[in-house]
């Protein structure tokens, strides 16, 4: 018998079908009450890829130099999903010559002739929504030197879309997908003659979501900082578009503005890139910053926990820290489990880094990229910090359980740092062990204290710590502190084993040392990145040692080397690649 959530998903299907063919029953809308403006920001070194027929959608290649983009083969429904939003309209855009425009024609109609008939699997709320907004957006791009048949069909189609909305934007899934949808219909409904009488509903169901999603410290519950600054963008271009016609933005669209900027703002590490953290990439180039400035919420200094991060800042440094349990429930499909995990920047270069989501090269890296070990943090006995539940039947999805529930947090300054102490229970119901971490960042920037203890809290945790005493057979409990490093950190062990010293782009040198009370290896690691066909190698610095009393202790630094100047010029440039 099929389980409940087959059944809904089905169904869910079913009514989509029914009212993308209901659509072909709308009649073209007249133009646009005004001219489109675009807002969205592409990639001018994707653009080109583009023109040049080489697909590169969610990790899979696909040279198309002379197939249509709709005749190809989708590899998965990833790839799928990212043609159909055509998020890649941005990036042609970008480019913005006569090819650009040529092949971004193509793809368009070769859509309507497709898929515009309510064929496919691009007429679902999410990515219906996420297409209108770049067909409004790139309208003009669009339209450029093409007769009335074709004119006529982009507002057919346009008119059939936003009615499609309409009907099935409460079927998609609360959070971005939901956003994306509602943000759709209302630029339709704003933009398009005839259409005008979609916006005021839309408008109000985006506020109801507003109160329901974004919490008081702006934050969303997949805890995802990718997802928020997307949902951050659509609400500032909703409001940008609302301003345009003479609208004001409703009270609980605006708050949520005012209260997801400053989060942002303390996501953002020294180099403009977000934290990445629970299935969040660094953001696309320059889209924080416009957001954000598009915004014009005023920068203030954060105090306490932000989406549950908590962020060390100093000189050019930044560090970031999960400080809060994972997310829970259907929130947590994407979590990682990265409590106390950390990241740091160093001006334009990140050097500490947690490997990623491994979503776009397959379910194995995946489930790798949200294990424990893959991030900046202690992972003791090879275990994760919470674990991962059996996929729900009939997808990939796996949810997030059995994590730390107690994570105490503490933030203060002495008298020459910023400092951040915080402890998880993740490992007490196996361990008997409390994983404690305090991180201490120099007003100056250039040194991170860090120690990491393993303590066990009361009676109940110190008799579960001698039963996996007896079971390791006295040996001890394992463990593994694990620093990441970019890919693009040349490292190499100094001292005997004493110290890893690590070459920056920037010509700055920091050196990671530690108390000796563990090993200090430099071992492989991965750097899991969206928009790249594999993996890219890189390294990792790992402290072992065995646990073997109620408390252990181990303190490390990571600090510039004395003769790196205060001051560093960074002048190289970093050449996108797709390798």
């Amino acid at each position: 018998m099929s389980s409940p959530e087959t059944m809904a998903t089905r169904w869910m299907r079913f009514q989509n079908r029914l009212y993308a063919r209901l659509s072909q029953r709308r009649k073209a809308v007249r133009g646009f009450v005004s001219q489109p403006e675009p807002r969205t920001v592409g990639s001018f070194a994707r653009g080109r890829q583009l023109v040049a027929g080489n697909l590169l959608f969610a990790g899979y290649l696909v040279e198309s130099q002379d197939t249509g983009l709709w005749e190809v083969a989708a590899p998965n429904a990833a790839f799928d999903a990212e043609r159909h939003g055509f998020a890649w309209l941005d990036d042609l855009a970008a480019v913005g010559d006569a090819r650009a425009r040529a092949q971004a024609q193509r793809w368009l109609w070769g859509w309507i002739e497709a898929h515009g008939g309510g064929r496919g699997p691009g007429w679902v709320p999410d990515l219906t929504g996420r297409r209108l907004i770049r067909w409004i957006n790139h309208a003009l791009f669009l339209l450029h030197g093409t007769d009335a048949e074709r004119s006529g069909l982009f507002f057919r189609s346009l008119a059939q879309q936003a009615w499609f909305l309409s009907k099935r934007w409460n079927a998609a899934t609360p959070g971005l997908p939901r956003f994306e949808a509602l943000t759709g219909l209302i630029h339709a409904g704003l933009a398009l003659e005839g259409l005008e009488k979609l916006a005021d509903p839309a408008l109000r169901a985006l506020a109801r979501e507003c109160d329901g999603q974004i919490d008081a410290q702006g934050g969303l519950p997949t805890r995802n900082p990718e997802e928020l600054l997307e949902v951050f963008t659509l609400l500032s271009w909703t409001a940008a578009a609302l301003h345009e016609a003479a609208r004001g933005t409703p009270a609980a669209h605006a708050a949520a503005i005012k209260r997801i900027a400053p989060t942002l703002r303390a996501l953002r590490h020294a180099d403009g890139g977000l934290a990445r953290f629970h299935g969040g990439g660094r953001g696309l180039d320059g889209r924080l910053d416009l957001a954000l400035a598009q915004s014009g919420v005023k920068p203030k200094h954060p105090t306490g926990l932000s989406m549950g991060y908590a962020r060390l800042s100093a000189g050019r440094t930044s560090a970031i820290v999960d400080a809060s349990p994972p997310p829970g429930g259907k929130a947590s499909y994407n979590a990682h489990a990265s409590t106390l995990a950390f990241e740091l920047t160093s001006g334009r270069r990140p050097l500490i880094v947690n490997c990623g989501s491994g979503e776009s090269f397959g379910n194995d890296w995946r489930r790798a990229g949200r294990a424990t070990p893959s991030h900046s943090t202690l992972c003791l006995d090879g275990y994760s910090s919470a674990r991962l539940t059996a996929p729900l039947k009939g997808t990939s999805q796996e949810a997030l359980v059995d994590g730390p529930r107690d994570v105490p947090v503490e933030l203060d300054e002495t008298e020459q740092a910023t400092r951040f102490q915080g402890g998880h229970d993740g490992y007490a119901r196996v361990f008997g062990l409390t994983h404690a971490r305090k991180l201490e960042l120099s007003f100056d920037g250039r040194s991170l204290q860090g120690e990491d203890m393993l303590l066990t809290m009361d009676d109940a945790a110190r008799r579960q710590f001698d039963k996996a005493m007896d079971a390791s057979g006295l040996a001890g409990i394992g463990f593994d502190i694990r620093l990441h490093l970019h890919p693009e950190i040349d490292a190499a062990v100094d001292l005997g084993g004493a110290a890893v010293s690590m070459a920056l782009k920037s010509g700055e040198i920091w050196v990671f040392r530690h108390d000796r009370v563990g090993e200090l290896s430099l071992q492989p690691s991965v750097y899991l990145e969206k928009g790249r066909l594999k993996p890219r190698a890189t390294k990792q610095i790992v402290l072992s040692g065995r646990a073997m009393e109620y408390a252990t202790r181990i303190r490390w630094t990571l600090s510039k080397a004395q003769d790196t100047a205060l001051a560093v010029r960074d002048l190289n440039r970093d050449e996108p690649d797709f390798d």
